[in-house]
């Protein structure tokens, strides 16, 4: 599935209350691949999948010799396996069609369509067209406040930027970001980057709008392409948001993230291409919520999750959303620390009923730091951890645990998770 596809109905969810503070904080690691972006079944869509290596030598096609580089090992970095012509494609993590690959270098990329791995589309399997071939529609500049290292995951090296805040321009959307969003960066073993992040605009006449950007970018690259999966009022004035065919580019400099978006609606791909292609032999990343079913087992820990005044995205693509921030708490157990300020559970109100899904950011007290996904409705939660896996917190990445129904709880809700039998 790609980012933002999908068109669900819903209505809206409640306040902070204690049905609403978990959810599984999606997370990327380090050697690894990820899930499908953006708009599919899940709760928000579901991503594609970016970074790859191809079978060396490549296949020719018409109008030029498609070189693959890249192992689709877990070890370094793709080395270019030959010269693609005008209108060939390459893969491996970041060889580029249409010219001479080079050694974990994608900088010829940027005016080329880069087509993702299957797991990890953004929405765009065939194909994300470079963002310049469109017409830009809005700008947003983030402030980043903490740039958290999780280490090499069970999907590779994650990197998570908090934000802290940001302002948006443009013609037709003008605004602010609010502060807790999330930025999550993995950077496979082939060098190739896949990217999400999590925000909320809340625009100039006071409009809320989530947003789930997906991205991807070749070896060598430092900037992402990405795919918005936004979720805006179906009436009125920012109703083009749901429709629109967006991509657009996201750049890291000192504590600033810069996001240009382009409506690529009208623009005609150009004919090179660069194919990536995820690691062998390492697990996906999932866009949507990870379900599993079982018995509660033995406690593993508790978390007690502080929260600020919700507020809501009514009446969008996928329904309407209730959004509770995340603004702190404390952990107990096997996983023994805080819980950072920054994230939310984006609730989802639906005709099936409500689907909770809460990201967020546990900081154990050595240090270390591991990034939570607990999803699905409020009896049934699922979380999904990432955490480094040579660390004390590697038994989280197995998938093999449930969570408590968010009970009360100091300033917030209560949640256990356990062993799953």
């Amino acid at each position: 599935m790609g980012c933002g596809q999908s068109n669900s109905g819903g209505t809206d969810a409640g306040g902070s209350s204690a049905g609403g503070a978990t959810a599984q904080a999606g997370a990327r690691a380090e050697s690894g691949s990820t899930g499908n972006p953006a708009g599919g079944a899940g709760t928000s869509g579901s991503p594609g999948s970016a970074g790859a290596a191809a079978p060396s030598g490549g296949a020719p096609s018409a109008g030029g010799n498609s070189a693959t580089a890249g192992g689709s090992g877990k070890g370094g970095a793709p080395s270019a396996a030959g010269a693609a012509g005008a209108s060939g494609s390459a893969t491996a993590g970041s060889t580029q069609s249409g010219g001479a690959g080079s050694s974990g270098s994608g900088s010829g990329s940027s005016d080329a369509t880069i087509v993702p791995d299957p797991s990890w589309t953004c929405g765009m399997p065939d194909g994300i067209p470079s963002p310049t071939t469109g017409t830009l529609v809005f700008s947003a500049s983030l402030t980043v406040s903490a740039t958290h290292d999780v280490g090499n995951t069970q999907y590779g090296k994650r990197r998570q930027l908090d934000v802290s805040g940001g302002t948006i321009t443009g013609d037709k959307l003008k605004g602010t970001v609010l502060t807790g969003g999330l930025d999550y960066e993995l950077t496979l073993s082939t060098g190739a980057m896949e990217l999400e992040e999590v925000l909320i605009y809340k625009t100039s006449d006071n409009t809320s709008i989530f947003v789930r950007n997906c991205g991807v970018a070749a070896a060598g690259d430092q900037v992402v392409r990405i795919v918005p999966d936004i979720e805006a009022p179906t009436s009125g004035s920012y109703a083009w948001l749901n429709t629109t065919k967006l991509v657009g580019t996201r750049v890291v400099s000192g504590d600033k993230i810069t996001l240009d978006i382009y409506d690529v609606s009208k623009a005609v791909a150009g004919t090179t291409k660069v194919t990536l292609k995820d690691p062998a032999g390492v697990p996906n990343t999932s866009w949507d919520c990870v379900a599993g079913s079982g018995t509660n087992g033995t406690s593993v820990f508790t978390e007690n999750v502080t929260l600020g005044s919700s507020f809501s995205v009514s009446n969008a693509k996928r329904g309407s959303r209730n959004i509770i921030p995340i603004t702190g708490g404390t952990t107990t157990g096997k996983v023994a620390g805080k819980i950072l300020n920054g994230g939310a559970d984006y609730q989802l109100a639906g005709s099936s009923g409500t689907t909770l899904d809460a990201r967020y950011t546990l900081a154990p007290s050595d240090g270390n730091f591991i990034i939570v996904r607990n999803c699905g409705p409020s009896s049934g939660l699922v979380p999904a951890f990432e955490a480094a896996a040579d660390g004390p917190y590697k038994f989280l990445n197995d998938g093999k645990f449930l969570s408590s129904a968010p009970g009360a709880g100091s300033g917030g809700v209560s949640i256990t998770f356990y062993e799953r039998k």
